[in-house]
């Protein structure tokens, strides 16, 4: 018997080195495709996020994707759309405009930049194309102070400890992808996070949320700006290795809540899982936009039997 196959690659994310990062797995020209076809395709990655590429629509796309997670489809995610971008110009595909793409998506179309510094003297930097997307728009929905304690219980944090930085309003953001954003005094306290999943699911729903954005800064002579750590609730409970939308709404956040820590800054993502991401923060206000960036690797190159 004679089975059909589609072309993929499996693509580390936010990191230039295989088994970091977070995994994607990228199915190639998948028009032929339905939905419950690459629902099917999802399950059997068992990855956090499978992205299906697509002719575009919109004359001003280079490509459409679509996203599943196990359970469902998305309409936007960080780590697929930088991830995709990668397998498109891995596969020897070229964009319309050098230096530039254009995803089409369920949330709109979605800018993507080469934004490497070549002012680096390193040849690692130059060899390594760190490509960032323009992250899209977003509603923003302030937790109540009424919730803090509901909050604090499904952290596991006692009621007299700082460990939560409360100046900073923890608040959902939905850019596609619903976090509840919460800052933490220190990457310490981010790292020592052991959650009651369904006490966090009831109170990130009450904001839109989905899951957990956990942020907290780093020392001045540490590894990063910040440490973040993504604990889902929507679509099946667990920890997300690394995560563009939610570095999209920390970002976004502090920009809100005016405590950027300059032009730019550095994440780094999935410690407790050894999955040691990197994720770069640029707040490009010429252009008024934020782009959220890091390297792509691929791990994985061939074809998928479908039955």
């Amino acid at each position: 018997m004679t089975l059909r196959s589609v072309r993929f690659k499996q693509v580390d994310v936010f990191t230039s080195r295989p088994f970091k990062g977070n995994p994607l797995a990228v199915v190639f020209d998948a028009d032929a495709l339905d939905t419950a076809q690459m629902q099917a395709i999802a399950r059997w990655t068992n990855l956090s996020e499978t992205s299906f590429l697509l002719a575009p629509t919109d004359a001003r796309a280079d490509y459409r994707v679509r996203i599943f997670t196990t359970q469902g489809e998305l309409p936007f995610a960080g780590h697929p759309t930088l991830g995709t971008a990668h397998a498109f110009l891995d596969s020897g595909r070229t964009p319309k405009t050098p230096g530039r793409l254009v995803q089409e998506c369920a949330a709109g179309l979605i800018d993507l930049a080469d934004r490497t510094d070549r002012t680096q003297d390193s040849q690692e930097a130059k060899a390594e194309p760190a490509w960032a997307f323009a992250a899209p728009p977003a509603s923003v929905t302030p937790l109540p102070e009424s919730q803090y304690d509901a909050l604090r219980a499904a952290l596991q944090i006692a009621p007299d400890s700082t460990a939560i930085d409360f100046s900073a309003q923890p608040c959902g953001v939905n850019n596609g992808a619903p976090w509840l954003v919460v800052r933490f005094a220190s990457a310490d306290d981010v790292l020592a996070l052991d959650v009651d999943y369904g006490a966090l699911a009831s109170v990130a729903s009450g904001v839109g949320a989905q899951g957990l954005a956990a942020y907290g800064p780093h020392a001045a002579d540490g590894p990063a700006t910040f440490e973040v750590r993504c604990l889902m609730t929507g679509l099946g409970n667990g920890e997300d290795p690394v995560t563009g939308s939610a570095n999209a709404a920390i970002a976004l956040l502090l920009a809100q809540q005016q405590r950027r820590p300059g032009r730019r800054y550095t994440v780094r993502q999935g410690t407790a899982m050894g999955r040691d991401g990197r994720v770069s923060i640029d707040y490009d206000d010429a252009a008024g936009k934020m782009w959220v960036g890091g390297a792509s690797v691929t791990v994985i190159d061939g074809t998928i039997a479908l039955p």
